[in-house]
């Protein structure tokens, strides 16, 4: 076998949610070496017996304190340039969550703190290892699969409005959209969304009619991206 050498597996993860009608990451400042003190996506190495959804969940639980994610979850993508860990032959497989709103993180194991950070406030901030292309191809599929599947409803309760779901899309895609338009959309789309039958009070007291995911898994025809 030594015309294979040895290479160790790690999980990162790239976790979004809408918090104050903002698009936020998840982040962990490290705390050991290597970039030790560096803001980071949560993840870390697979165990010798362990499946990569089962190491995705772990680390996110270990070094946030949040649960297992319960809205969307899917694998990114697989990163494996040479040199692109200090420590040697590291190649790592990063994964998708879009998640409602959850509490503050609580940082554990080698994280010295975890943050849920508004993408529009990292600016210059460069993350450690890859990080931030893994971040980068994150947020495109993110913000790809709104237009032709109905993910954007993981990032709702499980009942919303339909204006809640357009503060979705406005803010993942960083864009403002007409609200009739939207409406006639959402609710034209076979099995996108399925009506609760109830609703809620909406501003200035009108009631706005509660929705739940649908059946599809499609949306024909997509909510296209306004074209800049």
């Amino acid at each position: 076998m030594a015309e294979y050498p040895p290479f160790a597996v790690t999980v990162d993860l790239v976790v979004l949610t809408v918090r104050a009608d903002e698009l936020a990451v998840l982040l962990v400042r490290r705390g050991v070496p290597p970039y030790e003190g560096a803001w980071a996506l949560p993840g870390g190495f697979v165990g010798v017996d362990e499946d990569l959804p089962d190491a995705a969940a772990r680390e996110l639980a270990e070094e946030t304190g949040l649960p297992e994610p319960a809205g969307h979850l899917e694998q990114l993508g697989t990163y494996g340039r040479p040199g692109r860990d200090p420590r040697g032959r590291v190649v790592t497989v990063a994964w998708l969550a879009l998640l409602p709103d959850l509490p503050a993180p609580v940082a554990g194991t080698d994280a010295a703190a975890a943050e849920w950070v508004p993408v529009a406030g990292l600016g210059r901030r460069r993350l450690a290892f890859d990080h931030d292309r893994i971040l980068a191809d994150g947020l495109e599929r993110a913000r790809a699969k709104l237009e032709y599947t109905p993910l954007a409803t993981a990032f709702c309760p499980a009942e919303f409005t339909v204006a809640q779901l357009r503060t979705v899309y406005e803010t993942v895609w960083g864009t403002r959209l007409d609200p009739r338009n939207f409406h006639r959309k959402v609710t034209g789309t076979p099995g996108f969304v399925t009506p609760v039958g109830r609703s809620t009070e909406g501003e200035r007291g009108r009631p706005a009619q509660l929705f739940r995911r649908g059946p599809a898994t499609l949306l024909h025809p997509p909510m296209l991206r306004q074209q800049r």
